[in-house]
């Protein structure tokens, strides 16, 4: 997506998600005396998100080398780095909105799993205090690490249509009720996620949770298109590589746990335009031949 495609949708979002937080706003009470700023609300989310579509390593960099020197025409009023670092926190709320709107719909063929958000390298655990009451050290089957899980519900054409942050130290099955509340048909994870419990409730919501077994468990008859498709379950496990290496939603330079994730959201938001996405082509045939080649 161009970048003058990401600001008309970022300000068609912003033209009717503005006055409903703005009543809503006056409603709680919570309303605060708002300094004026060069620059729209549009124009830092449609920044931020940029800066995952850009394919910069760092936000400083992208900021001062890229947006500075080659996007005065398309903002004009652009203001130093430092009062644009201030900015972003006052877009967190329409990001987190945003990425709502940005959702996949349901086709009743959904995979779940999650992956480790370190925020600092192992070596430093000790040290960082911006997460010190917030990020929990957790495992993953690789290895330890100190930070947050990303948990992400997609379909079969690699498109979001859920995500949770958690502590690093909560099991994956914990936000999976409240992660799955408007899905139906099957959902496909791996073994992390199983659970007689988990499972009944998942039932009763219309959803049927779907894992393989452990060695130590009895083996169960499953459909072959279900036996398939839990072999494609490596699809998110694409989206996060890409999440990570594209779009850049982990690192360990974060220094507000505010601006940590208006980083994450805005990173999610730039998968979410991405034109190519990981997918599966289903089709009967297809699912059949994959059976019959392994």
């Amino acid at each position: 997506m161009s970048l003058l495609k990401l600001f008309c949708a970022v300000d068609d979002f912003w033209q009717v998600f503005a006055p409903q937080w703005q009543q809503e706003r006056l409603v709680s009470g919570t309303v605060k005396r708002v300094k004026a700023c060069q620059l729209t609300p549009s124009e830092v989310m449609t920044i931020v998100i940029h800066f995952h579509q850009a394919r910069y390593r760092d936000f400083k960099t992208y900021y001062t080398q890229y947006v500075q020197q080659h996007l005065q025409a398309e903002f004009p009023q652009l203001v130093s780095y430092g009062r644009f670092v201030e900015l972003m926190a006052s877009v967190l709320v329409p990001l987190c909105a945003y990425l709502r709107w940005c959702y996949g719909d349901c086709s009743g063929i959904s995979f779940i799993d999650s992956t480790s958000i370190a925020v600092c390298h192992n070596r430093r655990i000790k040290q960082p205090k911006v997460f010190e009451t917030m990020a929990q050290r957790g495992h993953t089957s690789v290895d330890w690490f100190f930070g947050f899980k990303l948990h992400l519900v997609v379909n079969e054409c690699g498109e979001l249509l859920g995500c949770r942050l958690t502590a690093g130290n909560v099991d994956d099955r914990q936000p999976v009720p409240t992660l799955v509340k408007r899905l139906f048909g099957k959902l496909f994870a791996d073994k992390g996620y199983l659970s007689q419990t988990l499972f009944e409730q998942l039932f009763a919501q219309g959803l049927q949770l779907i894992t393989k077994v452990r060695r130590n468990m009895k083996n169960q008859l499953m459909v072959l298109t279900d036996k398939a498709l839990l072999r494609r379950r490596a699809i998110i496990e694409s989206i996060y590589d890409q999440l990570k290496n594209i779009s850049q939603i982990e690192h360990t330079r974060h220094r507000s746990p505010t601006n940590f994730m208006v980083n994450l959201v805005a990173g999610l938001i730039a998968y979410c335009h991405q034109p190519k996405k990981p997918s599966l082509r289903l089709s009967d045939d297809r699912l059949l031949d994959d059976l019959t080649s392994n």
